[in-house]
C-alpha cells in the first residue's frame, strides 16, 4: 500500500490547486479607444495574479496603452476587422522575472521597430505633437520585437524585473 504524503494541518489541498496560475494569459478588444481601459485592467489584474511587481507592470501598461492607441489611430480599414488580441507570458525565478505581451492585429502592416526616430527638440517652442510614443515605448520596455504574418501585426513588449529592486 503507498503511502501518501503527510501534509501540515493547516495544507488546503483545494485551495492550493487553485493557487496554480497560468503563466499565459490571453485577452482581446475591439479596436475602439472605449477598449484601451478594458485592456489596461485586465492587464493589472492579471499581473497581479501573476506576481508580477508593480513598476515593471506599469511600464508594461503604459507601452501596451500606446500600442493600442496605434492600432486604433493608425491601423487603417483592416484594424477593426478582427479584435485586438492580448498574450501576456510571465517567466520568474527566484532572482527575478520576465514579461511579455504580444499584440496582434488586423491592421495596415507597419514595423515600428523600421521607423525612425522622431528627431529631439531644443526648445518646447519647436516640439510637434504626436509621433513621440515609439520613443516612449522604447524607454520603457526591455526589448520590442516584431513581425507580420497571416495578416497580422505582431508586436511584443518585453519588460525585466530583478527581485531585489522590484517593488
Amino acid at each position: 500500500m503507498p503511502l501518501k504524503p503527510k501534509r501540515p494541518p493547516w495544507f488546503d489541498a483545494e485551495r492550493h490547486a487553485l493557487a496554480v496560475i497560468d503563466p499565459v494569459a490571453n485577452f482581446s478588444v475591439r479596436v475602439d479607444s472605449s477598449e484601451v481601459q478594458r485592456a489596461s485592467t485586465w492587464l493589472r489584474e492579471a499581473g497581479s495574479a501573476r506576481s508580477i511587481p508593480a513598476d515593471p507592470l506599469l511600464r508594461l501598461d503604459l507601452c501596451v496603452t500606446e500600442a493600442l492607441a496605434n492600432v486604433i489611430a493608425h491601423g487603417g480599414a483592416g484594424a477593426s476587422a478582427r479584435p485586438i488580441r492580448l498574450r501576456l507570458d510571465v517567466r520568474c525565478s527566484a532572482r527575478g522575472g520576465a514579461v511579455s505581451v504580444t499584440v496582434s492585429d488586423a491592421g495596415t502592416a507597419f514595423d515600428p521597430l523600421a521607423s525612425p526616430p522622431k528627431a529631439r527638440t531644443r526648445t518646447l517652442a519647436e516640439a510637434e505633437m504626436g509621433g513621440h510614443g515609439l520613443l516612449l515605448m522604447g524607454r520603457f520596455a526591455d526589448a520590442l520585437d516584431y513581425s507580420y504574418s497571416e495578416g497580422q501585426n505582431h508586436l511584443t513588449i518585453h519588460v525585466r524585473w530583478d527581485q531585489d529592486k522590484a517593488t
